[in-house]
């Protein structure tokens, strides 16, 4: 669960702007979110919430959860791109081993399937998830054999998520909200367009 929150944490740190494509939910460089997708996410995340019982999590709702789901599908598509870019190589038994230790972790695969709910992820991007932290460790390992303080480690991850997305010009669509640059989050919007409450809020 530790892993899981911090990775969505780091999801403060990216820059992004409004989407030009219509039927888009996000844009990160050529590749396409589309709304249909991240809706798919959503109904998924509350399949699962329906599941189990949620006394005691703080779950959101409505478009407070749209957002976060689609901030969590930028975050790991960077997060590909920056493995993609560093040459980073993911196996598949890499993969099903970080998987059999979350579970195991977890206590079981009906503890697993609770942790999810709690942490707002969609089984079917808990792969996407693993995907994520695999890279984070490796680009960690990479830092600190570089000589970088295990200090610095999180900040320096963030200055390559952030870079990253400038550099690929990530875009929102305006009707998840606006993006905020400096909490780094996507933002709803009243009537007039004034930015009022951050996803992750």
């Amino acid at each position: 669960m530790k892993k899981i929150l911090a990775l969505l944490g780091v999801i403060s740190v990216l820059a992004l702007s409004g989407c030009g494509k219509v039927d888009s939910a996000a844009t990160i460089g050529d590749i396409t979110i589309s709304q249909a997708s991240a809706q798919a996410t959503v109904d998924e995340v509350l399949a699962e919430r329906s599941k189990v019982d949620t006394a005691g999590m703080q779950i959101q709702t409505g478009n407070a959860l749209n957002r976060a789901q689609l901030r969590f599908t930028i975050v790991t598509t960077l997060f590909d791109e920056i493995a993609k870019e560093l040459k980073l190589e993911i196996s598949s038994t890499e993969i099903e081993q970080a998987k059999a230790d979350l579970i195991s972790q977890s206590g079981g695969q009906e503890a697993l399937a609770k942790n999810l709910v709690a942490a707002e992820i969609a089984p079917s991007n808990f792969e996407r998830y693993v995907r994520a932290i695999i890279t984070s460790n490796k680009i960690q390992d990479a830092l600190k054999a570089s000589g970088v303080a295990d200090a610095d480690l999180s900040a320096r991850i963030s200055q390559l998520i952030n870079a990253k997305a400038a550099e690929l010009t990530v875009k929102v669509n305006p009707r998840y909200g606006t993006w905020d640059q400096d909490t780094g989050d996507i933002v709803a919007t009243d009537s007039a367009g004034s930015a009022v409450v951050p996803s992750g809020k």
